[in-house]
Formats: C-alpha cells, structure tokens, sequence
C-alpha cells in the first residue's frame, strides 16, 4: 500500500528550516548548470540565424576565416558572373566583394581592450543581410569615414555611441548609426564603405571575402562545386551557414567548465538532500514504525521518502530556475577561435532550460534519498517503535 502524497508534503512544510537550507543548495547547483547553458544556447542561437541557407562564403583556398583570407578585386570579376548566382531587383548579381579587419576597443567589461570586426561591404552586402535595419542615426555615407556599429558593440563599447569617433586606418571615423539583424553576427561587428576602409587600410586591390546567393538549392551545390575546382581562382566555397557553425568551438571550454563545476556541486547536493533525509528517518522512526503496523509495505515507505526527497530537490530546481532568470536576454560575449574577434549575443534561458533543471534537481533528489529511504524501508517494526 502507498503512502498518499500530502503526507510527504506536510514533512517538508514541518520541517521548514531544513527544507528551505537543502532546497537552496540544490538552487545554486541548477541555476549554475542553467547559466552556462543558457550562455551556450544564446550563442547557439546567435550563429544559428547569422547565415543564409543559400548563401556561400568564398575564401582563399586554405583560409581558416574571412580574417586570414585575401581575394583580388580581378577573382571578384570572375566569380560573381558564375551561373547559378541570384539577381537583385535591379537586375545585379547578388555577390559581394568585402573586406574584414580587426579593431581593438575598450570595453565595459574589458579595459585592456577586445578586438572587434571591422567590415568594409558594398551596397550589395548590405543587401543580402536578412532582417537587416537600421536602430537608430543613419548609414554611412559612400567615401567617407562614417561608420554604422551593431546594436551589440554599441552597448558593450563606450566609444562606439552615436557621434563618437573611433581611430583606425588614416584618420578617425564617426559613428552615424547603430544596426541590428535579429540575433545575428552583425550585432558584433562594425561597417563602412568598402572602398574607404580599403582604402585606410592600403588595400585597394586585395580585400577579403566573396558572399554569394545562390538562386535555388541546385544552383547552390553546383555553384560550390564549380567555384572549388576552378584552379584559376584558387577560391574555398563552403555555405555561409557552416561558417557560423564552426565558431561554436568558441562555447566549448565555456560549457565544459561550467558543466563540470555544476557536476561537483551536485556531488555535494546529493550529500546535502541525504543528510537531510538521513536526519528524517532517524527523527521519525517510530512514525515508520506506526506505519508499518498500519499495513503500509517496506516498498511503500522506501517509494515514499524517494518522492520526499525528490519534491525537495524540485523545490530547490524551481528555485534554481527563478535564480538564473533575470539572465535571461542579457548581452554578453566570447571571443572566437575562428575570427579572432569578440562575438557578442544574449543569454537565452528557454522554458525548455528551465525544464532541465527542475529534472536535474529532481535526479539529485532521486540519487541523495535512495540510501536513506532504503534504511527507513528496512526497520523492523518492533525496533523502530522502541527509538526515540
């Protein structure tokens, strides 16, 4: 026979001191295991709607990242007249010639400074950026040191506001607006004129990158194929989307340690929630005892303090989730193996996370109140009945 539900929770609402101690524990074990995973699904999410699926990336063969390639404005003339390449509305082959560098800026969170994409893009580029738009102040003007910096850089750098001026290439620029697309990498990165920053930077003739749009799914595979064995340009093709999903090696040490760290601290949940139910057994042995004699079964017992012990640690998960909430949304940052650079984006703690963790509390529960709820289970009824 099983014990009815609202015995074990009038034990926890009776023993409310211990409860409340244990349930804070195990609150500080989820809501650190949520944190980091809500740090790695916001930059998840974040590379996840940076690339288009029909876009292509074109590189230098070899090249690791836009940073470390070089492409001649003469390849440029080559490739964007490939077939199988989309068409604006005007009528002008969606491909764009681009140039990426690195600026070093101080940040709120990093006074010795991090670096920063700079990208100088053409008016196509800007066009091929889905959900693109303009936040606030106005786009830079052709030929000009005028600047636009993503949302992202604009609230983790001080000198990136609206009117600042930053220094780079042969004089300073000004920052004239602020940009934003969604969740993605253009937040963490800031754009001029192609022809003026390549100019600053003394490279008129060899920039970076290549981006193309495909017209359909097929053209798109043949359009990589056809651009990977042309010997002549010496290029690497691969899907803009797969670029982005190489950076998430970015989030790996970050998740490994905090999972890690989160692990220890369950370890010692797990003692917490079993020292407290240790403690219950022994202080209500001759209420085993009684409901023993009552006709209750040892599987009974053993089945009801294992849900005492796991609705404590559900109680600390629920806490753990409300800790780590106000997370939620917030701008933060990494740098990336890949681009060298700061990739800013928001921490996303999802109904799905938060679910997680209320079953993560629950299995430490299920793990630290099996050995005492099996002691409780095991008492003969004459000996339970004589302890104090």
């Amino acid at each position: 026979m099983a014990l009815p539900l609202g015995y074990n929770l009038r034990n926890l609402a009776v023993r409310k001191t211990t409860t409340i101690m244990t349930a804070l524990g195990i609150a500080l074990t989820v809501a650190v295991l949520l944190a980091v995973l809500a740090l790695v699904e916001g930059l998840r999410t974040a590379l996840r709607v940076s690339g288009h699926p029909l876009q292509i990336l074109v590189t230098r063969k070899a090249s690791s990242s836009e940073l470390v390639s070089v492409m001649a404005r003469a390849n440029f003339e080559q490739i964007k007249v490939k077939p199988g390449i989309a068409r604006s509305a005007s009528g002008e082959p969606m491909a764009s010639l681009e140039m990426v560098t690195l600026l070093n800026l101080e940040g709120v969170d990093s006074p010795g400074g991090m670096n920063v994409t700079l990208r100088g893009i053409s008016p196509a580029g800007r066009e091929m950026r889905d959900r693109l738009q303009l936040e606030r102040g106005r786009w830079y003007a052709p030929g000009r040191r005028e600047i636009v910096v993503g949302k992202s850089v604009a609230l983790r750098y001080p000198a990136a506001k609206i009117g600042g001026k930053l220094q780079f290439g042969k004089g300073d620029w000004e920052v004239v607006g602020i940009m934003s697309a969604g969740a993605s990498a253009v937040n963490s990165e800031i754009w001029g004129d192609l022809f003026q920053v390549a100019s600053d930077h003394n490279r008129a003739e060899f920039l970076s990158s290549v981006l193309l749009r495909a017209a359909d799914p097929v053209a798109f595979s043949a359009l990589i194929n056809d651009l990977d064995a042309d010997q002549r340009l010496n290029v690497s093709a691969i899907p803009e989307t797969r670029y982005y999903e190489k950076q998430m090696i970015a989030a790996a040490p970050v998740q490994f340690m905090g999972t890690f760290v989160a692990l220890i601290m369950a370890v010692g949940s797990c003692f917490a929630a079993m020292n407290t139910m240790y403690a219950a057994v022994a202080r209500r042995a001759r209420e085993i005892g009684t409901l023993r004699v009552l006709g209750f079964s040892r599987a009974g017992i053993l089945f009801s303090f294992v849900v005492e012990s796991v609705l404590l640690s559900m109680i600390g998960g629920l806490i753990g989730c409300l800790l780590v909430l106000p997370l939620n949304n917030i701008t933060t940052g990494v740098g990336s193996f890949v681009t060298f650079s700061e990739f800013s984006f928001n921490f996303r703690v999802t109904p799905q996370l938060m679910l997680s963790g209320v079953l993560f509390g629950a299995l430490m529960g299920a793990l630290g109140g099996f050995f005492p709820a099996r002691s409780a289970a095991r008492k003969e009824i004459l000996n339970a009945l004589r302890e104090i």
